[in-house]
């Protein structure tokens, strides 16, 4: 049996540790992926919320709350916020930027669905516990040229999604000064900024490796509980 412990700290590349706040996530953020989720590309971010709860370090494994669910990866880079931020211009967004991750958004892609067929929220398609696997935090002065920057992520060693972050449709400080202006960020907080193409299912037993670049990679592993 699987009893996820919640974590309240996310480890440095150099040897530090970030408190966890609010998980920010960005949903259709790069235009392949809405084309290949049949949706239409959205005139401003689509916002949804993780809380910490939900994050799952490196080296740990996603619990699917129960059997019969489909399970998809979004691999996705991970922005560390270290200051307070309200209506922060595109300038304080990217001073308030103090490190980066890869991280995915864990979906349970039929609950989601069903959701939105009904009109209904989906946060427990999104949130649940084990829902936010984030790879240590690279500080931002270590970072060179982040558009330029590949990040992806492979299933039992069988490559999946690739990306870059210059495709995506808002950048990463375009992103927290948006959140900036409808919440309080805050030390602590962190921005999933958003999918590429390729999602897909996960299974029981699944070994996941996602990365960014050459600085830091996260390795997951997957259960899905038996029906009984």
């Amino acid at each position: 049996m699987y009893h996820p412990i919640p974590q309240s700290v996310i480890e440095t590349t150099d040897g530090g540790t970030f408190p966890i706040g609010t998980i920010y996530c960005i949903g259709r953020n790069y235009a392949d992926h809405a084309r290949e989720m049949n949706a239409t590309v959205p005139d401003e971010p689509i916002v949804f919320i993780k809380p910490p709860s939900a994050y799952l370090p490196d080296g740990g494994t996603i619990v699917a709350p129960a059997p019969g669910h489909t399970l998809h990866h979004e691999v996705e880079i991970v922005a560390a916020i270290g200051e307070r931020l309200h209506r922060a211009t595109l300038d304080d967004a990217r001073k308030a930027i103090v490190g980066y991750a890869v991280g995915i958004d864990v979906t349970l892609r039929d609950v989601q669905q069903r959701a939105k067929e009904r009109g209904l929220p989906w946060a427990t398609a999104k949130a649940f516990a084990t829902s936010a696997p984030i790879s240590r935090i690279v500080p931002a002065p270590m970072v060179e040229s982040l558009d330029r920057l590949a990040f992806g992520l492979a299933v039992n060693g069988v490559v999946r999604q690739t990306g870059f972050a210059g495709d995506m449709i808002w950048s990463v400080p375009e992103l927290v000064a948006y959140l900036s202006r409808w919440f309080i960020l805050q030390p602590g907080d962190v921005v999933f900024t958003g999918t590429p193409d390729g999602v897909g299912p996960l299974a029981d037993g699944d070994r996941v490796r996602a990365w960014l670049g050459e600085y830091v990679a996260l390795d997951v592993a997957v259960h899905v509980p038996p029906a009984r």
